[in-house]
């Protein structure tokens, strides 16, 4: 299937879940935000949270600061 990552073209097996793209991607376990279609996913909901095709998703790498 296919869907936009970042604003760019992305293609991936049917029935991923966020949590399989972020490992996809070995992002698994680093500070990241998810946002799917314009809506924020907690890290709690990655694993059960699945991607249809055409999903738009947004990851930023959370960067601390002071």
């Amino acid at each position: 299937m296919r869907i936009q990552l970042n604003g760019e073209p992305y293609e991936l097996p049917e029935g991923e879940n966020l949590g399989d793209l972020l490992a996809r991607l070995e992002l698994t376990g680093k500070r990241v935000a998810v946002e799917l279609n314009l809506d924020i996913v907690p890290r709690s909901q990655h694993a059960i949270t699945s991607l249809r095709e055409g999903d738009r998703v947004e990851i930023v790498h959370a960067i601390g600061g002071g």
